[in-house]
This record gives structure tokens, sequence and C-alpha cells, in this order.
């Protein structure tokens, strides 16, 4: 549980990021990390358009360099996007400058007020210099759709565990997440379900 819905000791580290939405409103949040991915994120999209869902795109700088033709059909799609650093680093094992620079090399190609920390961690140095910068998103629920050590399943009851009002919901438009099967499986049916139980869904 303290991955797939991190406890409160883990969000007052970063008190002023958001974790959750209003927790009054029958609604989720979808997000996305990692991509664009020429493989996954097309793909995303249709299941998106399907349901007729907008959702948020935390997207490495380096794959929106390498796959530009992703990135517009994501903006082009009414997606939000967000900043997921330049490399995709984890924040302890860089100093505040270098982090930062990472952070703020995405801003010439987005042009978001949106940040995520790759792997839901950062220096706090780096934490209070880059909340004046953006808003900070963590999330409520993080599916690990990502894990090896997952099954397609197990990602759904995820969903279907921790779900709840304002939920903001991580999934991941990678390799990763494609290549053991799991995105494919749980995406749709956790669309399904969250519609079943009478969620909105809403933009960041």
């Amino acid at each position: 549980m303290f991955i797939e819905q991190p406890p409160w000791l883990f969000r007052a580290l970063y008190p002023q990021a958001i974790f959750r939405m209003d927790p009054n409103e029958r609604a989720v949040y979808l997000t996305f990390d990692d991509g664009p991915i020429p493989e996954v994120t097309p793909w995303v999209l249709e299941i998106l358009e399907k349901h007729h869902i907008k959702a948020t795109f935390f997207m490495v700088g380096d794959n929106i360099r390498k796959h530009p033709d992703e990135y517009r059909m994501v903006v082009e799609h009414g997606h939000r996007i967000g900043n997921h650093t330049f490399n995709h680093i984890r924040g302890f094992e860089y100093s505040n400058p270098d982090y930062l620079a990472n952070a703020r090399k995405v801003d010439d190609m987005i042009h978001s007020d949106l940040f995520r920390p790759p792997h839901g961690h950062m220096g706090f140095r780096q934490y209070y210099t880059l909340r004046y910068h953006y808003r900070i998103i963590m999330w409520d629920l993080v599916t690990r759709d990502y894990s090896k050590r997952m099954s397609p399943e197990q990602v759904l009851n995820n969903v279907k565990r921790y779900a709840r009002n304002g939920s903001i919901i991580t999934f991941h438009d990678s390799l990763k997440s494609w290549n053991n099967g799991n995105l494919q499986y749980a995406l749709p049916r956790a669309i399904e379900f969250l519609k079943e139980e009478g969620y909105e869904f809403k933009v960041l």
C-alpha cells in the first residue's frame, strides 16, 4: 500500500504538492507517465477517445525530442501535458542545480506549469525551488502497471481497491507497462470499473 497509495507521512514531506483533488467530489484524474512512446501512446489515446476522457501526460523531454509526432498527437487530442524532467532522473542522485536544469530544459518544449518528479521523490531544496515554478503533482493511486512483479489482474485490482473521490491515478504509457501486458489489460477495464462506480473523469 505504501507505493499504491502513499501514506500521510510521505505526503507530509512535500506539503504543497498535490496528491489528491477534492475528496468530496465523485471524480478521478487519469495521468500517464514517461511517454511519449510510439508503440504505446497512440493506443492510450484511442482508449481515451473511445471513452471521451481527457487526461494529463507527464512527459520525459528526451522522449518528446525523439517522438515529436506522438507528442503532437497528445496535444491535438486536447490532453494536458506535464513536465517529467528531460532524462527521467532521480532527484536524490543529482545536485540541486543539475536537477533543476534538467527540469527547466523541458520548459522550452512544452511550456507547462505542471511538474511530476520521476519516482516520486526530490531533495528538499529541489522541492522548495520547484514549487515556486510549477504545480507539483504527485498521485493518490499508482497502478504499478510498470512492474514485472504485478500481474494484469493485480494492476486492475489496485484501481478497484484504492480509487476514491479525488484520486489522481497514475498509469504509464511506457514500454515496461506495455511489454508485460499490464497496461492493455488494466486500463480499459479500470475505466469501465470507474464509470460503473459513478466517477467523473476530470483533467488536472
